[in-house]
């Protein structure tokens, strides 16, 4: 759900960046010094081609950006629409989101949260680090070191480096929704899951942010049951909202185009590399010839654990193949 915020959403902060509003939308970006902790034991970064140009060129080099959705109860907010009395977060939404060379096309890959991995030892904010774990679910990984954690696990599974680091929790994500004025889904089959507190009949609904939030999280109401349905749905919501950004004229109106970045901004925890409106407007710049359209949603080849039939792990060789193409 939050990678719509990663491929679109920034579009939104060069145009409210004036004034007063610059310097509130600004401080709203909270960050963590990721290559600080993981230091240089990690994949290669894409090296950028020179530009003969004697002004900044925007960008236009590959990137890789591990965008998480943060599944917390903590605050009044988030805790109402979690529906749960749980403390913490879990990253129980991961997209790897790598934009090709030249920045008009683009792949997003969904993780599963239940596929089973190696999670290697993590370096902690409060010094020491995290013991490695076999066969641990993905998504503890941000449990137990949080958005460091995810990165360096997210690089050791697939050997592909993260340039940025973007996470939105929930409430968060409900505002931009409801800031945009809802967001239309299609689903073709009946939901019903008591989990997420979600009943829609098969077909195209206009939802608002609430309800879009619990689109995103349902799992129990469709398919088996999965986590794989639920990533389905999420793709839905993620092509949605892209084109829901792209569509909606937001220079018309101020008040709207300030709610839009005030939501984005204040729901975001970045890398160091985009913990600014100026490093956000700048990828968001670079990303002006990226349309929806051109925009390609998969998942991690997976199949039933053997260990375990709740569980997945990667199917092999596709999935190392799919990691391969994104380098």
């Amino acid at each position: 759900m939050a990678v719509g915020l990663t491929l679109a959403g920034t579009l939104v902060l060069g145009c409210a960046a004036a004034g007063w509003a610059y310097w509130h939308l600004n401080s709203n970006i909270k960050s963590v010094d990721i290559n600080s902790a993981l230091g240089d034991d990690r994949p290669a970064k894409v090296t950028p081609t020179p530009s003969a140009s004697q002004e900044a060129p925007l960008p236009t080099e590959a990137v890789n950006i591990l965008v998480l959705g943060s599944d917390s109860r903590s605050g009044k907010e988030n805790q109402a629409l979690g529906g749960g009395s749980s403390t913490g977060a879990r990253s129980d939404t991961a997209m790897v989101v790598h934009i090709d060379a030249g920045r008009t096309t683009a792949t997003v890959v969904s993780i599963p949260r239940d596929t089973l991995v190696t999670r290697p030892s993590c370096p902690l904010e409060s010094g020491g680090s995290t013991s490695a774990a076999y066969g641990a679910m993905f998504n503890s990984a941000y449990s137990v070191g949080g958005p460091v954690c995810a990165v360096k696990t997210v690089e050791s599974i697939t050997n592909v480096r993260m340039d940025h680091y973007i996470e939105i929790d929930f409430s968060g994500f409900a505002k931009l929704v409801d800031a945009l004025g809802g967001v239309t889904v299609t689903t073709d089959e009946d939901i019903d899951d008591d989990d997420s507190h979600l009943t829609l009949k098969a077909g195209t609904h206009h939802l608002n942010g609430k309800r879009a939030l619990a689109f995103a999280r349902t799992r129990h109401g469709i398919g088996d049951g999965s986590d794989l349905g639920r990533i389905g749905l999420q793709q839905k919501l993620v092509k949605s909202l892209l084109e829901q950004i792209s569509s909606t004229n937001l220079l018309t109106s101020p008040t709207k185009l300030y709610s839009v970045a005030d939501a984005i901004t204040g729901s975001l925890t970045t890398d160091t590399g985009l913990d600014s409106l100026t490093e956000l407007m700048s990828l968001g710049e670079s990303l002006k010839g990226l349309s929806s359209d051109e925009v390609k949603t998969v998942t991690m080849p997976v199949v039933t654990a053997p260990s375990n039939p709740n569980r997945v792990v990667a199917k092999e060789p596709a999935a190392s193949e799919l990691w391969e193409s994104l380098r």
